[in-house]
């Protein structure tokens, strides 16, 4: 019972987890809780970084919307000259820009109706000579057009020029437009096309440009440096820590179980592991058991080799004195005498070499069958009904008395194991029961399981003996009878395969007014559901 309590202890830490780390494991939502973290906390950070970048690229749009406003407003009003038809006077215009702009915040570019550059003003700010202006000359003559100096044309001016050209273009066609595009030095650049309209006509185009999103952009890519540091730190920590709490004592354990197989260890030992609440904690005291039960299993085999070997040597001894005797005997009664001492021990070692062979095979067969559906009413009854036919006149007979039930009797098991259950036991009953007696096999169920029972009307079994009769070897017999007819294997056999079978089998004296008139081995099993 304290093995079955030992083993039902991790069965119920195991139970106790899953309620209480529903869906998944202890450790393994450590693992992954650990893992997401970092991730977590950058995916966080970046979002809010970047809903922040685009929210003050709007702003940048907005304030340039606004000044563009102004500025084209200002322009129609300065700039146009003409009547009925009004155009943009190109000197006026570069005046108007260049007081208007401010070529430390944004670039400001005037184009004409036909899309060419009439004013720039870092060309203005930077480059052109400040002094008077001519008196504005007639709308015939041409006005200053200021020439923008002519960059290389890489492919990189390229695409700036075209995404230029194309804003320029919408605008030319009385839309705003607003928006991220390339600037001549490849950098992002904020850029708000305006119309300047004189009622329905479109004189030009004024864009502003801010260049300043990089700046923008690099600045939040430091703040972004603070995240990415935090999310490397618990990366490092969590692995640090599975590390500690796993990779180590899986080492341990590996080298725990060379150990075992280098030193000759008979089990592990690690129960500062086998103490842990996880899933470690449980191989560990999986692998004590394990070692520990095939330590029994080793100590139960050695045991079982020296009780073979002694078993042995008792009829090898009387064999050798009977033979080395038989030679100086003359007289024929004593030979003959000799020769049954002879015939009795071949025939004794005989059933001992079959009984320790059928014993070494047990745990190999009833690991090998998987266990069935067996009616064991119909087993019994056919077991029973083979010595009824056998059976000789004088021998000790056999009869069976089952449940009476309209359905059949059935556990769950193995049919040939279980049937040298019942032969081991109804044999066991014939060799104790006098000639002329009886053997009687009873099934019945009680509360889930079935009971099955074989009586004999033999001596019984002292009371101190009702457990040492499962025990290997154990051959002790009343009086009278013949020595050596019995190996003492088949109730330490039976028992086994009951056990194996999750059912007990124990051996009880028949009383009647306080007299024993028989034994009787009680056999409980569970019953299978159909």
């Amino acid at each position: 019972m304290a093995l079955d309590t030992d083993t039902a202890k991790p069965e119920r830490r195991r139970r106790s987890r899953r309620r209480r780390w529903l869906p998944g494991t202890r450790l393994g939502q450590l693992i992954i809780l650990l893992n997401v973290l970092g991730l977590a906390i950058l995916i966080v950070g970046a979002l809010v970084l970047n809903e922040f970048r685009q929210g003050l690229v709007n702003a940048r749009i907005d304030s340039l919307t606004t000044q563009g406003e102004l500025m084209a407003s200002i322009l129609d009003q300065y700039a146009t000259v003409g009547d009925p038809l009004p155009a943009m006077d190109p000197n006026y215009a570069a005046v108007a820009l260049q007081a208007l702009a401010d070529p430390a915040r944004q670039r400001a570019r005037l184009f004409d109706p036909q899309g060419r550059a009439i004013a720039d003003s870092e060309l203005v700010a930077d480059r052109v000579e400040q002094r008077a202006l001519p008196p504005a000359r007639p709308r015939g003559d041409k006005g200053l057009t200021l020439q923008l100096k002519p960059r290389p044309r890489g492919a990189v001016e390229q695409e700036a020029r075209a995404s230029l050209n194309a804003e320029v273009g919408k605008a030319l066609r009385g839309q705003h437009v607003a928006g991220l595009r390339i600037g001549d030095d490849g950098a992002r650049v904020v850029s708000v096309s305006i119309p300047i309209q004189h009622v329905q006509a479109v004189l030009g185009v004024l864009t502003l440009e801010a260049n300043d999103v990089d700046a923008i952009i690099a600045r939040e890519r430091m703040a972004l440096i603070p995240f990415i540091l935090i999310a490397i730190a618990v990366t490092l920590g969590s692995s640090l820590l599975l590390t500690q709490l796993i990779a180590q004592p899986v080492l341990r354990l590996a080298r725990a179980a060379d150990r075992v197989r280098l030193a000759g260890a008979r089990a592990i030992s690690l129960p500062d592991l086998a103490r842990r609440d996880d899933e470690l904690g449980d191989l560990t005291r999986s692998l004590e058991n394990m070692t520990q039960a095939l330590s029994e299993r080793m100590d139960a085999i050695e045991s079982f080799a020296a009780d073979v070997a002694h078993e042995i040597k008792n009829p090898l001894t009387s064999l050798r004195s009977a033979v080395e005797t038989l030679d100086l005997v003359t007289d024929p009664v004593a030979r003959a005498r000799l020769l049954k001492i002879l015939q009795n021990d071949v025939q004794r070692l005989d059933r001992l070499v079959t009984d320790i062979s059928n014993a070494s095979r047990l745990d190999a067969e009833l690991s090998r069958d998987a266990p069935k559906s067996v009616d064991l009413e119909r087993l019994i009854g056919d077991i029973v009904g083979l010595y009824q036919a056998t059976a000789k006149p004088g021998e000790v007979a056999v009869r069976f008395h089952g449940s009476g039930a309209m359905e059949p009797v059935t556990v769950l098991g193995r049919e040939g194991s279980l049937g040298q259950v019942f032969r081991n036991l109804i044999d066991n009953a014939r060799s104790f029961s006098p000639p002329g007696g009886e053997v009687v096999v009873a099934l019945q169920r009680a509360a889930g399981r079935v009971i099955a029972t074989v009586s004999d009307s033999g001596p019984g079994i002292p009371p101190e003996n009702l457990e040492t009769v499962f025990e290997r070897f154990y051959t002790s017999r009343p009086k009278g009878a013949a020595f050596g007819g019995n190996s003492g294997l088949g109730l330490s056999i039976a028992r086994q395969i009951v056990e194996a079978h999750g059912g007990t089998l124990k051996a009880q004296n028949r009383l009647v007014d306080g007299k024993t008139i028989g034994a009787v081995f009680l056999l409980m099993l569970p019953e299978a559901k159909l």
